[in-house]
């Protein structure tokens, strides 16, 4: 098993990541025909920040229907995908409680245009995920059902992330969580309104909050917990500097986690700006070779302790867009997995991921 490398050195850098800066590092496809299901996208029209200081804190600001087709046919034999809630399209008016769904709605339509066959065989959103706040406790079950009927058999689960930490250089969620939320009783109670509707809870938390994960899927084993981008190991901040320290934590969490058999992780995500690497101060983007040696520990560690029916492989499109073009990407998850057998390989690109989210491609 490999160790995770230092964070690239190099001057900090105005600009936002741009196609040119993303054409600087380009690779073959590996394994073409390896069937793919992607299963965390964001799909959004947002504004442009000119005050982004790094490359990782810019906005994508339109990144719809076209933007997602022209990565999925960008080489890689991807067959679905799922979409994961960002705050994209928000009713404007009605109950501040269901303003949510309108996500859905609009989702649901970029759905409908792919289900049409029109654009190729890849089916976008063919699963979505929205966001209810959990913290309505019974109430929640009301915008539940609003998303359900609005996602016309395409919705699977909610993600009401909760990922804090006290200090002020890293961003804490756009749900505005508290520190233990995932283990509140209010929340708890919202949480207890999915299992009956047969919908899956995403937990996006940051490393040191891991723990709060564990003790939820246990207080709710027969509800599916997707664990996204690793449990978010940091780097920056007051975490800077200690990477091997925040590792070995982060490795016991982990394994702790992986003991709930309702538990299932996506594989990525590992290249924002909290995770420190600082892949967006290079000259270019890095290649996949220099991605799966860097990150390689967290990959095989996770697949060690949850097994390939437990883990799926994550693009995390656009955000991961600001280290790689998404044929890097998936080149890298395809040299991480180089050992695998073909049966391992078709769990962590395409059967996981296509089970726990029940889609027919």
């Amino acid at each position: 098993m490999c160790h995770t490398a230092a964070p690239q050195q190099g001057k900090e850098v105005s600009m936002a990541f741009t196609d040119d800066w993303l054409a600087l590092t380009t690779e073959e496809t590996l394994e073409p025909d390896l069937k793919i299901c992607d299963p965390h996208h964001h799909l959004w029209d947002a504004g442009f920040d000119p005050s982004a200081k790094f490359r990782s804190e810019q906005v994508e600001g339109r990144y719809l229907f076209d933007e997602i087709l022209a990565e999925v046919n960008s080489g890689h034999n991807v067959t679905s995908t799922v979409f994961i809630e960002c705050m994209s399209m928000y009713r404007a008016d009605g109950l501040a409680h269901l303003r949510p769904v309108g996500e859905t709605e609009f989702v649901n339509g970029i759905a409908a245009m792919s289900a049409s066959g029109r654009y190729g065989p890849c089916r976008i959103a063919a699963g979505i995920v929205g966001l209810t706040d959990m913290n309505l406790g019974s109430g929640a079950r009301e915008v539940l059902e609003a998303h359900i009927s609005a996602g016309a058999g395409r919705f699977r689960g909610i993600r009401h992330a909760a990922s804090w930490d006290a200090s002020d250089d890293i961003r804490n969620s756009h749900t505005k969580p508290t520190q233990h939320m995932l283990a509140d009783a209010k929340f708890r109670e919202g949480i207890a309104q999915l299992a009956p509707l047969n919908l899956s809870f995403e937990a996006w938390c940051y490393h040191p909050q891991i723990p709060d994960a564990t003790d939820l899927a246990q207080a709710f084993p027969d509800t599916t917990i997707i664990l996204n981008h690793f449990g978010g190991p940091l780097g920056i901040g007051p975490y800077a500097g200690k990477r091997e320290e925040t590792f070995a934590q982060w490795r016991l969490d982990i394994s702790n986690l992986a003991k709930c058999q309702n538990v299932v992780a996506k594989l990525g995500g590992i290249n924002m700006r909290v995770n420190g690497f600082d892949w967006d101060l290079g000259e270019k983007p890095p290649s996949s070779e220099e991605l799966a040696a860097a990150t390689r520990a967290y990959y095989d560690h996770c697949i060690e302790v949850f097994g390939p029916d437990r883990c799926m492989f994550e693009s995390n499109f656009p955000v991961d867009k600001r280290t790689c073009s998404y044929n890097v990407l998936w080149n890298t998850f395809k040299r991480i997995a180089s050992g695998c057998s073909s049966s391992e390989k078709a769990a962590l690109f395409h059967d996981t991921a296509a089970r726990v989210y029940r889609l027919d491609s």
